[in-house]
């Protein structure tokens, strides 16, 4: 793990127990100055330097919460290692509430980035020079597409064991094996040995409560799990949804959808799961699906076209199973008394 005695960003010498708040400077808004605001917290004693990182698409908001709320943890008094938090990454996209940048290039499509290159190319090289790579690793808070909804799950390499081992820590109900894209940031930090944990929450524009507590808590297990903050005896882990395929259903006609299924609900092969009405007849059409497994994605407008995605699906064959261990993330969802420890120092062991 990275561990540094002389640590420097944007300029700024992050002394041992320190906090501190700087801005870097980003490619100016016509004339208007633009700074990547970065919050690093350094405990008295080495440890991992990590990231976690929001907003790398401007409309995806929920990950600024998650960092608000961790950031006010008092169990970071007792934090081993360096946190560095970066709640905007694209402060020209969430400006306009805009997925991308002004110049209509994705930022998670564009690393690594040049000096010279498109506004988005600057923006990546600055946020991955300055930030990323100077981590042992990573976790990268998303949510879903506009008008699209996200059951909570992470997304990483399971077949690398730091990474999947991470993901189950993080305790979110479902752990996606996702490959990697070209000139993604998790693409470059596997290239560069800087494993990135992606998690996926929630809708774009809006704030998904149950999505903002997992992925608070979901950052302190996994700092945990590498000794930067200290362990609590725990009652009982929640054990995630492991799978390693996922598809796309697509509407079959155009029309106005009836889902009859919800994000978390179980499916079982050629199970109806909508119906496609048609706007202006009486013909009905049935969506069912491919497979057995559980809904971890959905559109959320009524009105569909031919070849629209509507549910995402991610395989899983033991549905008893995957029923089981979804009571137990909607029954037991990270009430607030789980909250209670970690706000209180004095009650951590």
């Amino acid at each position: 793990m990275m561990s540094v005695e002389k640590l420097i960003i944007g300029g700024t010498e992050i002394k041992k127990g320190s906090t501190n708040l700087i801005d870097i400077d980003l490619p100016d808004m016509y004339q208007t100055p633009a700074k990547l605001p970065v919050r690093v917290i350094r405990g008295k004693k080495e440890g991992p330097i990590v990231f976690v990182s929001a907003v790398i698409h401007g409309d995806e908001l929920n990950g600024i919460e998650i960092i608000r709320r961790f950031r006010k943890l008092s169990i970071l008094k007792r934090l081993k290692g360096t946190v560095i938090l970066v709640p905007v990454v694209n402060v020209y996209g969430v400006i306009t509430l805009s997925r991308y940048l002004p110049d209509r290039r994705d930022l998670n499509r564009s690393f690594p980035g040049s000096s010279r290159g498109s506004l988005a190319g600057r923006v990546a090289k600055i946020f991955f020079d300055e930030i990323v790579s100077k981590c042992s690793f990573g976790i990268d808070l998303h949510t879903a597409a506009v008008h699209r909804s996200n059951l909570p799950q992470i997304r990483t390499n399971i077949d690398n064991e730091f990474t999947l081992s991470m993901a189950k820590s993080f305790e979110a109900p479902v752990v996606l094996h996702s490959e990697l894209r070209d000139n993604s940031l998790r693409a470059l930090g596997d290239e560069k040995g800087i494993p990135i944990l992606l998690y996926e929450a929630g809708e774009a524009l809006r704030f998904n409560e149950k999505a903002i507590r997992i992925g608070v808590k979901g950052i302190v297990n996994v700092l945990r799990q590498n000794d930067m903050l200290p362990k609590t005896q725990k009652k009982s882990k929640k054990v995630p949804i492991i799978t390693r395929n996922s598809h796309w259903v697509r509407s079959i006609e155009s029309g106005i959808i009836r889902t009859i299924k919800a994000l978390g609900d179980t499916v079982k092969k050629d199970e109806t799961i909508a119906f496609v009405d048609e706007a202006n007849g009486d013909e009905i059409f049935e969506l069912k699906s491919p497979f057995d497994g559980i809904i971890i994605g959905k559109s959320e407008i009524p009105l569909v076209q031919e070849g629209d995605a509507i549910f995402h699906i991610a395989k899983f064959k033991n549905l008893e199973s995957a029923e089981n261990k979804m009571e137990y993330f909607n029954t037991d969802a990270i009430e607030v008394s789980e909250f209670s420890e970690l706000e209180h120092e004095d009650t951590i062991e």
